[in-house]
This record gives C-alpha cells, sequence and structure tokens, in this order.
C-alpha cells in the first residue's frame, strides 16, 4: 500500500479535458446496439439515430484515457439493504451539470448553461432528447416540477427545497420555449449549480407526463382514488410521494435520464438495472452508452459483504467494504478472478465524534456545548496509537477538517486539539468544574452524575469499535467512562435528530476537498444531518417550524458567515469566509476526528474496464464511481 499524499494533485492534472456537445453533422457514423437490433427491426423501437438527442454528449475515451469498449455484458455489486438501492443513482451520475474528473463543471443533460452575476440562470436542454420511456424531456417537466411540486402546499407543506430559496427568496422561473428554462433571484445564488451535480442532487425536474396520473390537479378524482386504495395509500399525496422518487430507483414505472433503468419492484433481494434505449451519450465510435446492458445489485447481509466479495462475488464493490478488510480482500484476487484497487478517501475524519449540542438531557447538553470539555476529550484521544494500531501507519492523524489537497487546508489548524495531552486534558475538565470524582476515579457532573458518555452508533464498521476501545482506555485517564450501544441506521439517525443521544460516532465531513468553487455548507449547522447540531438544521431545514433556533456564538457566527458566502460575488471575500469558518470549526472542536487519509478498498473483476487504477473515493463532489462514468466501463465477452 502506498501513501496518497499529492495524489489529488497528480489526478488534477492529468484531467483530461472533458468533451463538449457535437452537432448532428459532426457525430460520428452511429452503431446500432446489438442488444436492441432485434427490437429495431421488428419496428418495436426507433433506431439509435431517432433514439438519442439531435446533439448527444459524444465521450472521447482517448481524452479520457479510457479504452473504446463493446456493448453488452452485465456486472454485479452489492448493498447492505433494499433502501441502498439509490446507491445507483449516485453512481449513474447523470445530472443537469456534473463535476468531471478535474472537479469542475461542466452541462451533461443540459447542452449548455448560461449565469449572470450567479443571479440569472438559463438551461439549454439537448434538441430531441427522451425519457426512458421514449417521450420527450421538454421544460414542462420543469414546470410541472416547480408549479405544480414545490409550489404545492399538500406535496410541500414547508415550501420549496432550501436550496432553491436565497434569503427566502423564491426564484422567478421562466419557460421561454420547450428547451430553455430560465431561474431568476434578485440576489446571487452560487450553490445552484453545485446543488444540480450533486451525488444526492436537487432535482429541479420531473417526468410530467407519468406523473400526473397521481396529481389530483391533473387526474381524474375517481381514477385517482382507485390508484391511492389500490396502493394501500392513506391519500394522493402519499402516492405521488411513493411513485415520484427519482433518488431511490425504487419505481420501476418511473421514466428516467440514467443509463440503466430499475426492472424489478420492490421486495426483492436481487434487482436487475437494464440499459436505457434513450440515454444521451455516445462514445466517439458511434456507440450508444452506456456499455454494459444490464447491472444487478444484490442485497446482501452487511457482514457478509467482505467474504462474498472476497470469493469473487461482486465485479465491482466498494460499499460494505473496509480498510480492515484489505489482507483478506487481497489474499482471494487470484481466486476470486479481481484486484484490489486502494483509492483514498476524501473524509475530514475517517472515524469522528459528534457531541450532541441539542441534547435533550440538559446536564449533557450544557457539557457538549462547553468547549473545554470538547477539547479535553480531543486532546485525550492517541491518534498516533490509532493510527499504528488500526491502520498500521498508513493514515494521518488530524482534526475532522479539510484535506492537504484542498487550497484551504492549514497544517495547525489540522493538528489543533489532536496533541495525546493528558494533563492539558485534565486541567480543562477541572476548569469545567468537573474536578471531583468518585471513588472509582470517573469525574462528576455538576449533579453529581458520573461522567460517563454513551455513544452510539449504526455497528456497520468494526473499525468503529477498535478505535472505541482504544478511546476509551485513553478516557478512563482522565476520569471519564466511555460506553457504547448500536442500533440500525434509521434508528441511529432518528435518535440524533431527536435529541435522545449524547454523542455518536460516524465519518467525518463528506467534502474534505473543499474547493473555491465549494459552498461550505459542511461548516454550518444549516442540516439536520451536522450531528453535533442536528435541531439548529432542522430549524432552518423546516423554516422554524421544527428543531431549535442557534443559539450558540460560534454558531451564529458560522451561520452569518455561510449566508454571507451565499450573498457575494467577491471570490475573495468568499475565500476569506471559507477560511475562517474551517478556522472556527477547528478551535471549537465541534467535532472530535481521529485520522484522515484512509485508503479504501476497491473489487474490481479482471474482466471489467475502464475503472481507474488510481483514484479518490469522494462523495461529494464525486458522487463515489459516478464521475469515473460507470457508464463507459465495459466487461470482456
Amino acid at each position: 500500500m502506498i501513501r496518497w499524499l499529492g495524489l489529488i494533485a497528480l489526478l488534477l492534472a492529468a484531467a483530461p479535458a472533458l468533451a463538449t456537445p457535437v452537432p448532428a453533422e459532426g457525430l460520428p457514423p452511429l452503431v446500432e446496439t446489438p442488444m436492441y437490433a432485434q427490437d429495431v427491426a421488428a419496428g418495436k423501437l426507433p433506431p439509435v439515430a431517432q433514439r438519442i438527442p439531435q446533439a448527444p454528449w459524444v465521450v472521447d475515451m482517448a481524452a479520457e484515457k479510457k479504452e473504446p469498449g463493446r456493448q453488452g455484458g452485465e456486472i454485479s455489486w452489492m448493498v447492505a439493504r433494499a433502501r441502498d438501492l439509490r446507491v445507483m443513482n449516485t453512481y449513474s451520475y447523470a445530472r443537469l451539470v456534473g463535476y468531471g474528473t478535474d472537479f469542475k463543471l461542466h452541462p451533461d443533460i443540459l447542452l449548455s448553461y448560461e449565469v449572470q452575476d450567479e443571479k440569472v440562470f438559463t438551461l439549454h436542454l439537448r434538441p430531441g432528447h427522451r425519457w426512458s420511456d421514449g417521450q420527450p424531456f421538454t421544460s414542462d417537466d420543469f414546470r410541472f416540477s416547480w408549479e405544480d411540486v414545490e409550489l404545492n402546499k399538500e406535496l410541500e407543506p414547508y415550501g420549496p427545497d432550501t436550496r432553491m430559496l436565497v434569503d427566502g427568496e423564491k426564484p422567478k422561473v421562466e419557460y421561454p420555449d420547450a428547451l430553455t428554462v430560465r431561474y431568476s433571484w434578485s440576489k446571487p445564488n452560487p450553490e445552484f449549480l453545485t446543488s444540480l451535480a450533486g451525488a444526492a442532487p436537487l432535482y429541479i425536474y420531473a417526468p410530467a407526463h407519468y406523473l400526473k396520473q397521481f396529481h389530483k390537479k391533473y387526474a381524474d378524482p375517481k381514477a385517482l382514488e382507485a390508484l391511492v386504495r389500490q396502493a394501500g395509500m392513506r391519500n394522493w399525496v402519499a402516492l405521488y410521494n411513493l411513485r415520484s422518487k427519482l433518488i431511490d430507483s425504487a419505481n420501476p414505472d418511473l421514466p428516467v435520464l440514467e443509463p440503466w433503468v430499475n426492472t424489478t419492484r420492490a421486495p426483492a433481494d436481487r434487482f436487475v438495472f437494464v440499459r436505457n434505449p434513450y440515454y444521451h451519450r455516445i462514445d466517439s465510435q458511434g456507440r450508444q452508452l452506456p456499455y454494459l446492458d444490464r447491472v444487478i445489485v444484490n442485497v446482501v447481509e452487511p457482514s457478509l459483504i467482505p467474504a462474498k466479495a472476497g470469493a469473487g462475488d461482486a465485479d465491482l464493490q466498494q460499499r460494505g467494504l473496509r480498510f480492515d478488510n484489505i489482507s483478506f480482500l487481497k489474499a482471494g484476487q487470484q481466486a476470486g478472478g479481481y484486484k484490489v484497487r486502494l483509492w483514498p478517501t476524501a473524509l475530514g475524519s475517517e472515524v469522528a465524534l459528534y457531541p450532541n449540542m441539542n441534547c435533550n438531557d440538559k446536564d449533557w447538553r450544557a457539557l457538549n456545548r462547553d468547549v473545554r470539555v470538547r477539547r479535553a476529550l480531543s486532546l485525550a484521544i492517541n491518534r498516533d496509537e490509532i493510527n499504528q494500531v488500526v491502520f498500521f501507519g498508513l493514515a494521518r492523524p488530524s482534526q475532522n477538517t479539510v484535506l492537504p489537497e484542498s487550497p484551504y487546508y492549514d497544517p495547525a489548524e489540522a493538528a489543533e486539539w489532536t496533541q495525546f495531552d493528558l494533563d492539558k486534558a485534565n486541567a480543562l475538565l477541572d476548569e469545567a468544574g468537573l474536578g471531583n470524582r468518585d471513588s472509582d476515579g470517573i469525574r462528576l457532573m455538576p449533579n453529581g452524575r458520573r461522567m460517563e458518555i454513551v455513544i452510539e452508533s449504526t455497528g456497520e464498521r468494526t473499525l468503529e469499535t477498535d478505535i472505541l476501545q482504544l478511546i476509551r482506555d485513553s478516557w478512563a485517564k482522565i476520569g471519564v467512562a466511555l460506553y457504547t450501544t448500536q442500533s440500525q441506521r434509521d434508528v441511529f439517525l432518528q435518535r440524533v435528530f431527536s435529541g435522545e443521544t449524547v454523542m455518536s460516532v460516524w465519518t467525518g465531513i463528506d467534502n474534505a476537498l473543499i474547493t473555491p468553487t465549494t459552498a461550505p455548507a459542511e461548516l454550518a449547522p444549516v442540516d439536520q444531518n451536522w450531528l453535533q447540531y442536528p435541531k439548529w438544521g432542522q430549524y432552518l431545514q423546516t423554516k422554524g417550524t421544527a428543531g431549535e433556533k442557534a443559539d450558540e456564538p460560534f454558531a451564529l457566527q458560522l451561520l452569518a458567515l455561510y449566508d454571507e458566502w451565499r450573498s457575494t460575488t467577491d471570490d475573495d471575500r468568499r475565500d476569506a469566509i471559507t477560511r475562517e469558518m474551517i478556522r472556527i470549526q477547528s478551535d471549537q472542536v465541534t467535532s472530535i476526528g481521529t485520522v484522515q487519509g484512509v485508503l479504501a478498498p476497491i473489487v474490481v473483476k479482471n474482466r471489467l474496464h475502464n475503472v481507474p487504477e488510481k483514484a479518490i473515493l469522494s462523495w461529494d463532489p464525486g458522487a463515489h464511481f459516478g464521475i469515473y462514468r460507470p457508464d463507459t466501463f465495459w466487461v470482456d465477452p
């Protein structure tokens, strides 16, 4: 295994120029997809020239340092639960605008776009682009999504997605023609395009022709009532929500723009995705993408995923594999017919602790909000020991912060409050009024309770257990008892969101590759998924109808800075704001990081081509495999 310091910089420097749309007269000679040849000959499906847009995205394989592929075949991968089927949307990564391997934005589903002062965004669709069922993809799909869904009080009781609002202002949305949509705000909205490109994107379109049958504005009342009863739903809103989610890939009838279409209804433990005959990308030899005819997603017990991957039961596997599986997986390479590739993760910390500052327990809420306590707990973690024992010295002790490859990285900030210093930790806890101890040496809280911290987790990663055991031993030396408990992920998250947890363990910030164009949303309490202050995020996401209004000075400062970042168009000021937000996070230790730069194992079957040897495993931006374009992956016959 190699150290990956500087890998990202090398990848970015070597990133190829991205392909641009080519007018129809400049297209390479088109090749009919073998899977559809019989249907085309029988008149059941139009020929490829009529299925792709007039100006498709032509992918230059040579420029992307990939091999031109063959159409056909299938691959499989595994997920731990049926709900994780949404990983297909992530990996497929078809977005209105998307990131390339250079982490820059470019048109994808869109033909092009224009931006004026970050206030007016004009989107141009590809002529002739169609949904997977062959129906035209037009501006009416955007109109329906905005006027009939986002602005519908029954479907969206809290109003439009907060990513569509600027200081509470909704956009003016115009539809000049069937291929043009324009969004306008009176103030800048610098997050609009990046939201469209996300791993879990902002959807501003929907297949209106299909979904109108579930919408009371359009459907015949009796027919809609019958559909509600047939589906066992309580009302039309529940039915619409069940049928309309583009992100989760669960409804086989829902038309999509992705490279593959789900053909399997839940419940099932094997889902078959089949190529989209109307997909908008082709290669430079005239072959319509994706190369693969089918992708099989198998639902497997989480604990069995490493063993099955090691036995060669998956063609491509990342989910469910961990650093501690590397030796086992490498041992099975020859027998399993695969290779293990090691990609560094883009997490701010492989494992991070989140003291819940919105904890319902008032005693613990007070302690979690005391920066002296958070700093003391951080100082009492031996990160060098964690690195050596758990990661064989291949990781890097750090705060939960940006990576060295980010232009905002500051080694002093990354190391702040991370040195193993029990004397200083003890002094800080004494200063915080926790100087008294019981006969076991456990510190007593101001009301006499023992300082016993229960850290909750999903139990999905054994390395969390290993790390928490090491932390338990070192915290005992400062008079703090650590206990752990596990629950299923949905239950775990609900407990965090509702304030039932005192502290939780999870991965660090998803985007530790923050760049000047990256909105610093993960650095401010704007989302309930930020586990150290979920209720402050809820308050903003629900426009004050749930959660709690932030009241800690550092949180108010972060919110003010984030709002300023969103409103200014001055690049230098944005740059300064991001640096200040990172500094505040490091100084306040809002979460407690351990190590970063951990290598993630990727199992790739020998017959599978165009999967990068070296790459970065980043959630957003990146969508894990997404930016490496699985639609260009192909298999030997």
